[in-house]
């Protein structure tokens, strides 16, 4: 969170695995209820109706903002940071993003829904917390967690985003992003972890739990059967093959071009696939778009004299 004239910027990366900040990662999970639920724990309580965070999977939607959800988690995002501070009460500037190829299409009403309410009022976690949010700004996916580190990409340089849902390309070309060259695939890490469930019951009748294939893809490695474990690592090596594969397609060449990789999904790079190191560049920080949303959010306010 950054401040700029007593107001809050905060960053928000709406992935559809996590919600991050520039200090924060939790599931983007939400149980809606009309009476308050047995487990308390991470519950928001909104205009009368309780939200338990952190609570079961959303489904991967091409439009973050055709239900109330990601708003919810959006308010869940403001005060875990707001909360770091010791504040309870703000001026808030929301600085989002979504992936390469879909910004200019659905930025408006992005824009729109995240600004719907420019006065809140809810609890979390047993605070109660008042929010003014004075704007919000829509910014590309990936690109921005690179934005403030333009000076190292002399040359040619492909940026891979992995997330949970998409992964984004982009050339970027003597530190200058190359719009003509952009592209949005729905080839993230949820896709990977469908495939060692059906994987796992087509080769061992078995089941994983969803935070064992996460430990899996996370750290290459899990406390299980040794015939079990070699199927989900050889069906996520697979799974990788096809990042690459994918790359190519979009005219990465490894021998002409520097691969810089952010999101989550860079652990799938690290753990299962063959690179050259020298040449390959995974950067770990899965808040580092969110982090960068803020970044740019300051600058431009910056140049334009503050929020309105």
């Amino acid at each position: 969170m950054k401040t700029m004239n007593n107001t809050k910027i905060i960053g928000i990366d709406h992935g559809y695995g996590n919600m991050k900040t520039a200090n924060c990662c939790f599931p983007t999970g939400v149980l809606k209820s009309n009476t308050e639920p047995v487990f308390t724990g991470d519950l928001l309580v909104w205009e009368g109706r309780y939200y338990s965070i952190d609570v079961g999977h959303k489904e991967f939607t091409a439009n973050k903002f055709s239900d109330e959800e990601y708003y919810v988690l959006t308010l869940a995002a403001i005060a875990r940071e707001l909360r770091r501070e010791q504040l309870t009460e703000a001026r808030v500037f929301i600085a989002a993003g979504l992936p390469l190829t879909w910004v200019s299409e659905q930025k408006t009403e992005f824009k729109d829904y995240l600004l719907q309410h420019r006065e809140v009022e809810f609890t979390f976690r047993n605070t109660s917390y008042h929010i003014q949010i004075v704007g919000a700004e829509i910014y590309p996916q990936g690109f921005a967690a690179v934005a403030d580190k333009l000076s190292e990409f002399g040359g040619v340089n492909m940026l891979c985003d992995i997330g949970n849902g998409t992964m984004n390309l982009l050339r970027i070309v003597n530190r200058k992003p190359d719009p003509q060259r952009m592209f949005t695939e729905k080839y993230g890490t949820h896709q990977c972890a469908l495939l060692v469930r059906e994987q796992m019951m087509k080769c061992h009748h078995a089941t994983l739990d969803d935070e064992v294939i996460t430990e899996i893809l996370k750290r290459g490695a899990e406390d299980m059967d040794g015939e079990y474990l070699k199927t989900a690592l050889d069906t996520a090596r697979a799974y990788t093959a096809g990042i690459f594969r994918r790359l190519r397609e979009h005219e990465y060449d490894p021998k002409l071009m520097k691969l810089y990789v952010v999101g989550g999904g860079g652990c799938l790079i690290r753990n299962f696939a063959e690179y050259d190191s020298s040449r390959v560049f995974i950067n770990e920080d899965i808040c580092a778009t969110a982090k960068g949303y803020e970044h740019v959010a300051l600058v431009t306010l910056k140049r334009n004299g503050g929020a309105a």
